[in-house]
């Protein structure tokens, strides 16, 4: 059977687009893949905040920030924890090579693109409280203006363009159930052409068989994502060595077809999975009101100022603190035997902290509206979080903490909290506030935020009691567990080449984002830093292209 095309791309997310956008610019003749409709050109991607981890970047040395790339390597390793010597070879080695990159060539390659950010940089994942360990030491979250809808169009556009001068074919609703091997290299793929779906974006398709198919290729690149949506493979893989039991429910953050089957298909074809059991999970899970795939969550991102109390209404231990350090968080609610947690806050908290992850949750930064991105600077919330505070099953608003803690029973399923439990940690929160100074680490940690004036003037409320009406009225949000990415997967060379489990290189087989672990089967190791994934799937989409591009005959 004759080659279609130079390469196939499987999966049609960022990483696949990236790869694509590197061939054609070469010259080359791609096919891409997926098993969704033309609708879900991006994939995950789309659905993003857009956010990109940046070092010594312009935008944070206008900000007074002093970062460098050994520091942010320090933060990387001190939060990766590579600790496996034969599984954490190849991710050790992109750990450093992508934090080269995001110190160096990055912006400038995604700026030529047409890429800008915005000016403000936030600070995710701010640790675990010592200089060594998780966390980033400085703000570098950097926000895409145009969120993920922006990451994915400055790559989908030229590879459209490349479409139409007959370099890319596309073939939706194409699922491949098989690598083809022959001479020990990839040369192809079968799988089956599914019914047509019109669906919108996002939206569960039908699995339905329509026929089958064989398409060949000089090589193969595997870009169809992680198990996030795939609740069975995500309890298979739980480490609960780690993290404790698995939970018995969780939210999803991602569509459906990010369902892991590459994963399983391609190990059958003989490439390496690495690190599965590495995964990120976000504990400040809310149920969307306004759901576009089944189990729909989406992200608090939260400030630093909400008290964070357990399922029985005990507060969460320092430094769990908001915004701090995700995997902890998740390890110590697993360990209660809940899952769920609340945050209890005032309007002025809700008001200059709450922030939603997704682009369709930040319809100025997306729609680079700035009129409405400064109509955030007005008082009271912004509008994707007012319609949560109106229709959202998890939160709730009343006047007085016993109103609240009696409306926090009727919201949740279980363990009944008692209002002196709960009065108890508001009220010894709140004699904190009396001096400028105190023992509470939460309160110092909001100080600290408070030092970084761009959270001063945008994303941190000044302290103040709970209590004090003042502020209110009291807000509490029930909190669930969300799952989003996978850190471990196809395990990789430094240009995106499978890797057998024996070591050697695959021929023919190449894989990148978030099915390779976002690059060598696990670049983040236990930890992630956030802003690390859409360039995780930039960088090795790049590396898996260039690499081809060089290489084929």
């Amino acid at each position: 059977m004759r080659e279609q095309a130079d390469v196939i791309v499987v999966g049609g997310g960022l990483a696949g687009l990236v790869a694509t956008y590197e061939l054609v610019r070469a010259g080359r003749r791609v096919m891409v893949l997926d098993q969704e409709n033309e609708a879900n050109l991006g994939g995950q991607a789309y659905w993003s905040l857009g956010g990109l981890f940046l070092v010594n970047s312009p935008e944070q040395r206008r900000m007074g920030i002093k970062d460098s790339g050994d520091l942010a390597l320090a933060d990387w390793l001190g939060s990766a924890g590579f600790d496996r010597e034969r599984e954490d070879t190849w991710p050790r080695q992109w750990a450093r090579a992508y934090v080269d990159f995001a110190a160096g060539e990055k912006r400038a390659y995604l700026h030529g693109l047409g890429l800008r950010v915005t000016p403000l940089v936030g600070w995710a994942e701010r640790g675990s409280g010592t200089a060594t360990g998780h966390g980033n030491s400085v703000p570098r979250f950097h926000v895409t203006w145009g969120t993920g809808p922006e990451v994915v169009r400055v790559f989908r556009e030229p590879v459209l363009a490349a479409a139409a001068r007959g370099l890319v074919t596309f073939r939706y609703r194409h699922q491949v159930d098989e690598v083809i091997v022959e001479g020990g290299a990839a040369v192809g793929v079968r799988g089956t052409v599914l019914v047509p779906a019109g669906e919108p974006r996002g939206a569960a398709s039908s699995r339905e068989a329509a026929g089958e198919f064989e398409l060949r290729a000089q090589a193969v690149i595997v870009t169809s994502g992680g198990i996030g949506g795939n609740h069975e493979l995500v309890r298979r893989n739980w480490p609960a060595d780690r993290l404790g039991p698995t939970p018995a429910s969780m939210l999803t953050g991602v569509p459906a077809y990010v369902d892991g089957r590459m994963l399983g298909i391609t190990e059958q074809a003989g490439g390496s999975v690495v690190n599965r059991d590495r995964m990120w999970h976000y504990t400040e899970g809310i149920a969307n009101w306004d759901p576009v795939w089944p189990g729909h969550g989406i992200r608090i991102i939260p400030g630093p100022s909400s008290l964070w109390l357990d399922a029985t209404g005990r507060r969460l231990p320092a430094p769990l603190f908001p915004g701090h350090d995700t995997l902890g968080t998740l390890r110590h609610i697993v360990g209660t035997g809940y899952d769920h947690t609340w945050f209890v806050l005032t309007g002025s908290i809700v008001a200059k902290e709450f922030a939603l992850s997704g682009s369709e949750q930040n319809p100025d930064l997306t729609g680079k509206d700035l009129k409405l991105v400064l109509s955030r600077a007005r008082k009271g919330a912004p509008g994707p979080v007012r319609a949560f505070l109106d229709h959202g099953a998890d939160f709730v608003v009343r006047p007085t903490l016993r109103e609240l803690v009696a409306g926090m029973n009727a919201v949740a399923p279980g363990p009944a909290l008692e209002y002196g439990e709960v009065a108890r940690e508001v009220e010894a929160r709140d004699r904190e506030l009396a001096n400028g100074y105190g023992k509470d680490l939460q309160l110092m940690a909001v100080r600290n935020a408070r030092a970084y004036w761009p959270d001063r003037v945008t994303r941190v409320a000044k302290p103040h009691r709970l209590l004090d009406p003042a502020h209110g009225p009291l807000i509490a949000v029930r909190l669930r567990l969300l799952t989003r990415k996978t850190l471990g997967g196809l395990e990789t060379t430094l240009d995106s080449q499978v890797v057998r489990p024996d070591g050697q290189a695959f021929d023919g087989l190449y894989a990148a984002g978030e099915v390779a672990g976002f690059g060598g089967g696990g670049m983040h190791g236990y930890r992630a830093l956030e802003g690390t994934f859409l360039g995780g799937c930039v960088f090795s989409g790049r590396a898996a292209g260039r690499a081809l591009a060089r290489s084929l005959a």
